[in-house]
């Protein structure tokens, strides 16, 4: 497939102005082409005025269409075969069997929110009849379904160039909402974007859709993302990346004259606690997966495991050993580009320069510059050099983690009260470790937005009881999820319709139930007719 370089805006290809980028293979450190270049403000103007123009349109059409586009979207994903892998493998540096099943996740995101819009429980529709004859004022007739909220700005993760990419979990339920969508592209891997666009515009053109539902622009300068956040036309943003960036654009939503909704995935540590009972069982087990945890695909996670406590003892330390032993046998591996690199190594640079850290355990052999890779690093240090030093509770994306010895069951529980959001707590434990620490998991509660027992936070389960987000810095609202089905209501509002007649109501709330859906009616929750 010939790739062109262009931003894409309701189908159209735009020819970019200005300043020019390419993609850098991680791998090899060499250029790729083409050259892509920053949307200008008019492009951006278009393709959020295009967004606009499509919404009605694209809300308007049945769930049913909506549904098929999703399939025929999946459809179309695995249509760009060997080729959409290779190029993101050359883009990304991710190994080809890890893009194969981040390509199934993606379709498989698809149909799962096809299924849900067909049914249509999702929209929440209730339903309170009248009763004209109420004393001493007679009751309304008044009815509530939510709604989609109109066009939405995605930013692409660099991590995940699929699954939380052009046709990742934003894009695919605010599409599945009803929303139009302008993708900010990756600049990472824009040749990958460029492809899965046009997916969607197949997919998009085979249903009747409206082309301007979604538009695809590319971008590298931090003003031309502020410039999506700020344009009048965007409802609602949906970020994952970082906090300082994310932060940034947060605040300019809040700052516009209208305020819109940001939806941040910023990361977190993601704490592990070792009870007592499972590292007198398993500490050797527990260290070889926790290694295998951080090393997941070169730890460029936002929910790898950058830090570890447990109890001190014979049992830390053989779990300290076991985890140095397994870092050992960790190959550097690369990066996603240099710039993460850079950052990576400056972090871990700037963790064993602090004293009462030690490097616990490393990879045995030095990763190579030119193939942009990070070796595996483990620290330890105590609970007074961590508390000490607030810079080892900032995230250093990447491979590392530290572990971190406490003197007692209270200092764990007292160092929890002192976390900031995150996206997950782990407990390794037994299930009498867990009574004895209840206090601790109450805490956590209000800490993190998924909590794991004996089990570790990588790798997400794209599911309706799935929650991916977390307390503040870890998300902008600990209510939403950006992983699984819930993630649809970040692009949905409540529309509530008082004394409307049935045929002018919205389907949903109709007397005749046609699809089936459960509906909450005067206070009852039921797929029967209202």
């Amino acid at each position: 497939m010939s790739l062109h370089g262009n931003h894409l805006i309701a189908g159209q290809r735009v020819a970019p102005e200005g300043l020019t980028f390419v993609a850098i293979n991680p791998s090899t450190s060499q250029p790729l082409e083409p050259a892509f270049g920053d949307a200008t403000e008019a492009q951006i103007d278009a393709a959020l005025n295009a967004a606009e123009a499509a919404f009605d349109g694209l809300r308007a059409a049945t769930p049913e269409v909506r549904a098929t586009f999703l399939e025929l979207l999946g459809e179309k994903i695995v249509g760009l075969g060997d080729a959409l892998l290779e190029r993101a493998h050359a883009e990304t540096g991710l190994p080809m069997a890890r893009l194969t099943g981040e390509r199934g996740r993606a379709v498989g995101q698809c149909k799962l929110f096809a299924h849900m819009i067909r049914e249509g429980s999702w929209s929440q529709a209730s339903i309170d009849h009248a009763i004209p004859d109420r004393q001493p004022l007679p009751k309304p007739d008044v009815r509530r379904v939510l709604q989609p909220i109109g066009p939405v700005v995605v930013f692409g993760a660099s991590n995940f160039p699929f699954a939380i990419g052009v046709v990742g979990t934003d894009t695919v339920c605010a599409m599945a909402a009803g929303c139009s969508v302008v993708v900010k592209g990756h600049p990472a891997h824009p040749g990958t974007c460029e492809m899965l666009s046009g997916a969607v515009y197949e997919a998009l053109a085979e249903t009747g859709l409206p082309a301007g539902s979604f538009s695809l622009v590319h971008g590298k300068s931090n003003e031309m993302g502020a410039a999506l956040v700020r344009h009048p036309l965007t409802n609602a943003v949906a970020f994952t990346g970082s906090l300082k960036g994310g932060r940034a654009l947060f605040d300019i939503a809040a700052a516009r004259p209208s305020p819109i909704p940001f939806y941040g995935e910023m990361g977190s540590i993601n704490p592990v606690f070792l009870l007592p009972g499972a590292l007198k069982a398993r500490a050797t087990q527990i260290a070889e997966g926790y290694v295998g945890s951080v090393t997941m695909g070169v730890g460029q996670f936002c929910t790898n495991p950058a830090l570890v406590l447990g109890v001190g003892g014979a049992e830390l330390d053989s779990f300290v050993q076991a985890a140095a032993d397994a870092a050992e046998k960790a190959a550097p591996a690369t990066m996603l580009h240099a710039g993460i690199r850079s950052a990576y190594c400056e972090g871990t640079a700037a963790i064993a320069s602090i004293e009462g850290i030690e490097i616990a355990g490393q990879s045995g052999t030095d990763p190579s510059d030119e193939a942009t890779q990070a070796e595996c690093v483990i620290f330890s240090t105590d609970l007074a050099t961590l508390e000490a030093n607030e810079s080892l509770r900032s995230e250093v994306f990447g491979p590392c983690s530290i572990i971190t010895r406490c003197s007692s069951k209270d200092d764990l529980l007292r160092f929890a009260r002192t976390l900031e959001g995150q996206l997950t707590a782990t407990i390794h434990g037994t299930p009498e470790d867990l009574l004895e620490h209840a206090d601790l998991i109450r805490v956590l509660e209000r800490k993190a937005g998924r909590i794991i027992f004996n089990g570790f936070p990588t790798g997400i389960e794209v599911c309706p009881s799935m929650h991916h987000g977390g307390p503040y810095p870890a998300a902008s609202h600990s209510f939403f999820t950006s992983i699984g089905t819930g993630s649809i209501y970040r692009f949905v509002r409540p529309v509530c319709y008082q004394g409307f007649p049935d045929e002018s109501l919205p389907e949903l709330l109709k007397g005749t139930n046609t699809r089936g859906s459960m509906r909450l009616v005067d206070g009852a929750l039921t797929k029967s007719d209202a």
